[in-house]
Order: structure tokens, then sequence, then C-alpha cells
């Protein structure tokens, strides 16, 4: 776990929609182009913003970086692999990971960006996310000492030392990896990266970091194959540049 830190929509509501409304993106998943996305909501990522998980208010603005990140990290909970796939889990998981880190660490709010349900449920994390990818540019977070500055979190529900990714959390998975990488113009196979490249921990755990090149290569097939027909939740910016104690790992724990 990284510990540092839906609405469906039209495109045109979203480019003139209110700042705290959740995203939504449609793109193919398979074969037959813009029809195909338009198909049905299993063709759509749905990103869910803190006013919908209830979030508390972050005790001071996390700070908006005036560049993208070039890393995205992978992270796993080390919570219980829970069978609750509901959007109301989802959205407790989110609850219960900003407790943590305000009160336990005592941090300004939750530290990754964004966080992935075991039932693949998308929710912003830290405060300001949203705005900072509609803007092409990179919220701070808490989740990864000594990188937050060019990095940004993506925390997947439970623990996956051997146990298997659920097939709605990788689907989720890789859909906002493929967003990401589109919007901040990344390739995957260098910006895809997980937690344990950059320090002292086993997370995402051996059966999640295992699945990273396969990851890699979803999200590069998809964004060769369909660039010309993705619709995301925010126009693409010019940029070039609950085992609580597992919640955050120790050697992680500072904010900066």
């Amino acid at each position: 776990m990284s510990g540092h830190a839906g609405h469906g929509i039209s495109r045109r509501a979203l480019l003139g929609g209110t700042a705290g409304a959740g995203l939504m993106a449609t793109f193919p998943l398979a074969a037959g182009g813009l029809a195909a996305a338009r198909s049905g909501d299993r063709d759509r990522l749905r990103i869910h913003a803190r006013e919908d998980w209830n979030a508390r208010p972050p005790r001071q603005p996390a700070q908006l970086l005036d560049h993208a990140p070039d890393r995205i990290i992978i992270h796993h909970t080390a919570t219980p692999n829970t069978k609750d796939f509901s959007l109301e889990q989802a959205y407790r998981l989110s609850r219960i990971i900003q407790r943590f880190h305000m009160e336990e660490w005592g941090w300004d709010d939750i530290g990754e960006q964004l966080t992935i349900s075991r039932g693949g449920h998308v929710m912003e994390g830290r405060n300001r996310t949203l705005s900072a990818i509609r803007a092409g540019r990179h919220v701070l977070g808490a989740q990864l000492r000594g990188h937050n500055h060019h990095t940004i979190g993506i925390e997947n529900e439970g623990t996956y030392s051997n146990a298997p990714v659920p097939a709605q959390l990788w689907s989720s998975l890789v859909d906002t990896c493929a967003w990401l990488c589109d919007v901040y113009d990344l390739d995957p196979s260098q910006a895809i990266r997980a937690h344990r490249d950059f320090g002292d921990t086993d997370c995402p755990g051996d059966a999640l970091y295992d699945r990273l090149p396969e990851l890699r290569s979803e999200v590069a097939r998809r964004l060769r194959g369909t660039n010309e027909h993705i619709i995301w939740p925010i126009p693409r910016p010019v940029t070039k540049s609950l085992s609580a104690q597992r919640l955050v790992p120790p050697q992680t724990r500072p904010e900066s």
C-alpha cells in the first residue's frame, strides 16, 4: 500500500461542468471503435469524486505542481481480500484510508491520488487530484517517500502476496493507467512502476507485481489500438513533459 499521499455525464457536460463532479471516461475496450464504447456502462471508466465517498475536508489544500507526473505507482492496501465488491464498500475503503492517514500518521489528507476497490470502482483520493489532471498538472500526494513530486499513486484494495487480482479491479486498473498515460503523454513501458521499485517494501505484493509487464502491455495495446477514438473524462492537456497497521508501510510514513 502506499500510505502517502460516478456520474454518467456527457463530454459536453463535463467540459463545462462543476469541479466537484465525478468523471466518466468512455473508450473502446475491444474492436469496434466508438460505437462499441457507447453500447453500455460496462465500457465506461467512472471516476468517483471525493464528494461521492464523503471525504472529510483536508487540513489544508494539497500543493498543485506546475508539471505532469512521469511515473504511475502501483500499490496494494494490504487489507483483507473482501468479497464485497459493492460501491458502498469502495466508498467505505476510501474513508478508512483517509481516516488512517490523517489520524494515525497526522497527514493533511489521504495520501494516494486514486483508489481502486476490489469491485473495480475508481475513486479520487487526495484533494485536487481530478482538477490537477484536468489541467495536465500534478497534485502532490503522500504515497512514495522521496518521489511524491513526480509520481501519481494508485492504491488497489486487497493483499496480493499470492492471491489473484479480481477481474473487476484489473480491468479498472488497465483503464485507469491507459487514461493517465494518454492524458500525460506517458510511455506505459517506462511510466508504470511498483512501490517496491523505489523502496524496501513488498508492495504491491508478488501476485500483482508479477503482472506489471502484462499491465504495461495491455495499456500500450489499448493506446495503440484506440487512440483516435478515446473520449476521456477530461480534455487531454498539451503536455510533454483492514489490517490498519498495514495501511502504511513504516518506511513510507513521512509525507514528503
